[in-house]
């Protein structure tokens, strides 16, 4: 029984450790953004803001023409949310095709679309701006929303869930007349929705902290989004860590209410199949 206890405590202790060490710049850099800079600048320690302000906030909502943070924002809005939706499209209709069409040559498809994901991701980058390149859609939203909306991980994904539904079910509507795509709309895909709401979540937040991809094919100030619009803020406020901070602060803002919001299906999508079979 003491061992047993002496464990626990170790293992709380170490995880009190880690949630402190990943925790702990996240709250240094929401304290700081409410700072002042003379008082960031004072030598010494200080975790609390002596005198809150809003400045920073609201010098980056202002914006100018080098930094227009706000056209940022809601660049990668409008990016995150088609984008989203596109895989949600996508993604569910060839998981439906992965398990329930039956065509020539389906299972060794998919199992190459497996294949595909051992590869590295920057192994893509130069065939795939080559083919935006060559379709005329650099510097355009459709860049960054349309690249990467067949993502293969996210068809497993479905296509796992979807094996769990009983073909009973679509067994009993030809039954009574309906065709696939009646199937799909009106059986598999309200069952579906747990997991495509993690889908969802994954490819906002994805699409929305994505850096390497938005700066490589837009180069338009006005079209960046934000993820990479904070990094030409960092080195135009360099000196400057409060504008910084703020910065970070506003751009983790969508992506934490949206897990909020999408919490318990989020946690309900882990079992998966259950009340399913």
């Amino acid at each position: 029984m003491r061992e047993n206890k002496l464990g626990k405590r170790i293992a709380f202790i170490l995880l009190a450790i880690v949630c402190v060490i990943w925790i702990f710049p996240l709250i240094w850099a929401i304290f700081t953004s409410f700072k002042s800079e003379a008082e960031i600048q004072k030598v010494g320690f200080s975790l609390i803001p002596q005198d809150w302000t809003l400045a920073n906030f609201l010098g980056l909502l202002q914006g100018n023409d080098s930094s227009p943070v706000f056209r940022w924002f809601v660049n990668s809005m409008i990016i995150s949310t088609s984008h989203t939706l596109l895989v949600m499209v996508i993604v569910s209709f060839a998981a439906y095709g992965y398990t329930r069409l039956t065509f020539k040559g389906r299972d060794l498809i998919f199992a190459l679309l497996l294949g595909t994901m051992m590869f590295p991701g920057v192994v893509n980058l130069i065939p795939n701006f080559k083919i935006v390149d060559t379709l005329g859609w650099t510097n355009t939203f459709l860049a960054v929303i349309v690249p990467g909306a067949a993502g293969v991980y996210n068809i497993f994904l479905v296509r796992q869930f979807i094996l769990g539904i009983p073909k009973e079910l679509d067994e009993s509507a030809v039954i009574d007349g309906a065709n696939e795509l009646q199937i799909f709309y009106h059986i598999i895909l309200p069952l579906i929705k747990p997991v495509l709401t993690v889908v969802a979540l994954f490819s906002f937040t994805g699409s929305w902290n994505d850096f390497l991809w938005p700066s490589i094919v837009i180069n338009d100030i006005d079209k960046l989004p934000i993820t990479p619009g904070l990094q030409l803020l960092q080195g135009q406020y360099m000196t400057y860590p409060g504008i910084g901070t703020a910065g970070a602060i506003l751009a983790l803002i969508p992506t934490f209410l949206l897990y909020l919001v999408a919490q318990k299906s989020f946690m309900a999508s882990m079992s998966l199949q259950s009340g399913i079979k």
